[in-house]
């Protein structure tokens, strides 16, 4: 057991009989221990309290008559935070309980007290103070703690008038302290609903009438006593007595402005093009969903034209990527205004457009539209001291006719596209049946494809990825390439939505993760620095049941560790396919494989599904790093997108940087790795490994 330290006890007494008396009483002390020291005068006192901590004092206030509560406030003074017990005759007891107000703990008539009587009072001082220490340090603390956090509290008495504000709380609310005190919550604490703006319910009446604690109203504006206003969210708590009436109210809130704004932007960002603020195809897709569905209602017609741009790589070329940039926003403003209101006007990426014609009486009113959009892009484009002339192919399907979902309309409107730019450009063409180029020359890719599967015409490039901390390659990507025995090098752009619309990329994927987790796998047996390796799977892998199976066969065969593997997936087919894909990732993860999201931006992705998903990074798609320094407001989206991959705990990696002053850009955003052709093009695996040795 562990044994109490002496309580000391200084005794101010004059009078040496009866300093003796209570000398002799503390030969009874108990299981308490006291040490006692005795002064015969205040100014003894003085000294001895400046020399050494004293826990209780026994005053003799009846030694100093009327000035008895003079030398309790001097005592004060000289040790504030010590208990006195006074003694008194009985006499005196009146002035001894006037100078308990004071802050005396408790007084004794001296011939009256029994030895128990007095050590009971010491110990009843040495615990009371020790409580009011403890409640004390308790209460600094809180204090501490509610000026120190970031959310914004205020405290409300039983009336709903405020008794305390935090500087976060008057910071956002723009009074202090001192002048909001005792006011009523509703004139410090505005609050409107942002749509309506008509006063939001009053959050106290709320939570006191529900479970204790409740919700501040949603899309709720707090306004500022400046009159600025700050989107806020959190919630209110009501405070109950012993008795269960109320006893006040605490508010916790917090500005969420800025999170609402990049989450808008975020969102936005999932449904519309970046460079021309276009509908992209899933916004595009889903409006075309819905018209099919009226018009099916109605009886009515709908076209969809789909829009490619003639020559349009020449311009990327020949003036670079800044110069296509402006011309493609030049091209969407003149489709705009070419079109009604209730029509759409999309870009789902490159040169390509695609437009829907809503309640079309005829199908040859397409054609008007089709002239008028052919008639405006002929016209110059002024483009960074250039006039430049663009020319356009466009195919147009037509509903019933020509499809009875989105999927085959889009498709068929493609077809006729492909034919229109094969008869001469700059035409435009109606979807027929007999359209079969593009059905043949898909089915001569897939033929040639599952040659070259069996016949070794495909190869495995790396690209490198470098760590913007150390410099260092961290990884590499596997890209695939076909070198076809006639046609010569086959761009993956062509052969890879053959693959994965004939089923053809199951193989094909096996066959690139074989290849390039064996060849991770040798590059570390011949002694090179470990890697990982990044492979892109498609959904349509994904949805392959044997994919899990086969792909952990791979690793068991090659021998490579899991954890050097990253399997990336486009934002935009995980999306679409969200609800199967989650808990194929999550099996991956568990056995230690990395998951990335390719593409990052050009999808439609949510923050819930992002939060949902197992991943590990995400990929800055390149047509936003290639605007960081071309493209107005560039720059604040890529800084946007590594932001929400910080604030995800995701590493985050740009695609397609090409120029120093990217690199230096998305280095000091404190991105965490980078691709492109700044860094190195992909090479082949013998280059790549003197490209590992050379770091």
């Amino acid at each position: 057991m562990t044994k109490r330290r002496a309580k000391s006890v200084l005794l101010i007494e004059a009078n040496p009989a009866d300093a003796s008396v209570i000398r002799t009483m503390f030969n009874h002390q108990g299981l308490y221990a006291f040490k006692l020291s005795i002064v015969a005068c205040l100014e003894n006192a003085l000294i001895h309290l400046a020399s050494q901590p004293v826990d209780v004092i026994l005053l003799d206030v009846g030694a100093y008559g009327t000035s008895g509560q003079e030398v309790v406030r001097t005592i004060r003074t000289a040790a504030p935070r010590v208990s006195i017990v006074l003694l008194s005759e009985l006499e005196d007891e009146a002035m001894a309980i006037q100078a308990m107000q004071d802050g005396t703990q408790d007084y004794l008539v001296k011939g009256q007290m029994e030895p128990h009587e007095l050590m009971r009072a010491l110990r009843n001082a040495v615990e009371r103070k020790t409580i009011e220490e403890s409640l004390f340090s308790e209460k600094e603390r809180a204090q501490v703690t509610l000026n120190s956090i970031a959310d914004a509290v205020i405290c409300t008495d039983p009336e709903g008038n405020i008794s305390f504000l935090n500087p976060s709380a008057e910071r956002m609310t723009g009074w202090p302290l001192h002048e909001a005190v005792g006011r009523p919550l509703g004139e410090t604490f505005r609050i409107i609903d942002a749509t309506t703006r008509e006063p939001a319910v009053d959050p106290i009446t709320k939570s006191a009438a529900g479970d204790n604690v409740g919700e501040i109203p949603a899309n709720c504006v707090l306004i500022q006593r400046d009159g600025r206003e700050i989107f806020i969210e959190d919630s209110v708590a009501t405070i109950y007595d012993r008795g269960g009436k109320v006893d006040g109210s605490v508010l916790v809130f917090r500005d969420v402005s800025a999170a609402r704004v990049l989450a808008a932007r975020v969102a936005h960002l999932a449904e519309h093009d970046v460079l021309t603020g276009l509908p992209n195809r899933f916004l595009f897709n889903d409006r075309l969903n819905q018209a099919i569905a009226r018009a099916h209602r109605d009886s009515k017609l709908l076209t969809v034209l789909f829009l490619d741009l003639d020559g349009f790589k020449h311009v990327n070329d020949s003036l670079g990527h800044s110069a296509g940039d402006k011309l493609l926003q030049s091209i969407a403003e003149q489709l705009v205004a070419c079109v009604r209101a209730p029509d759409t006007v999309s870009r789902p990426g490159g040169d390509e457009f695609i437009l829907l014609l809503q309640d079309v009486e005829h199908a040859q009113d397409a054609e008007i539209t089709a002239r008028r959009i052919l008639k405006s892009l002929g016209e110059a484009h002024s483009v960074e001291d250039h006039e430049l002339y663009i020319t356009a192919s466009i195919g147009i399907s037509v509903y019933p006719l020509d499809g009875q979902d989105a999927e085959t309309l889009i498709k068929n409107a493609d077809t006729a596209m492909y034919q229109a730019k094969s008869q001469g450009r700059h035409n435009f063409k109606f979807f027929k049946q007999e359209m079969n180029t593009r059905a043949v020359n898909r089915l001569y890719l897939e033929e040639g494809l599952r040659r070259a599967l069996n016949e070794d015409e495909l190869t495995l490039h790396y690209q490198p990825k470098i760590n913007f901390s150390t410099g260092a390659i961290a990884g590499a990507e596997a890209l695939v390439r076909w070198k076809h025995p006639t046609r010569g090098v086959i761009s993956p752009a062509h052969f890879i939505p053959v693959a994965e619309e004939t089923g053809l990329i199951v193989a094909l994927g096996a066959w690139v993760l074989r290849s390039a987790c064996a060849q991770v796998q040798a590059w570390t047996d011949a002694g090179l620095p470990s890697i990982g390796i990044s492979v892109n799977v498609s959904t349509v892998q994904l949805r392959n049941g044997e994919f899990l199976e086969d792909l952990f066969a791979i690793l068991e065969e090659t021998e490579l560790d899991p954890q050097r593997l990253e399997i990336e997936v486009t934002e935009s087919s995980l999306m679409r396919n969200a609800e199967f894909a989650a808990p194929i990732l999550r099996l991956m993860r568990k056995r230690g494989i990395r998951v990335s999201i390719d593409d990052f931006g050009t999808g439609y992705s949510s923050l819930s599904y992002l939060q949902q998903f197992p991943l590990d990074a995400i990929k800055i798609d390149q047509s936003f790093v290639h605007r960081i320094t071309s493209f107005p407001g560039g720059s604040s989206i890529v800084s946007a997108i590594i932001s929400l991959g910080q604030s995800l705990n995701l590493r985050v990696v740009a695609e397609g940087v090409e120029t120093a002053e990217e690199m230096a850009f998305l280095k000091a955003q404190s991105c965490d790795e980078a691709q492109g052709y700044f860094f190195g093009r992909a090479v082949a695996a013998s280059q790549f490994a003197k490209m590992i040795q050379a770091h």
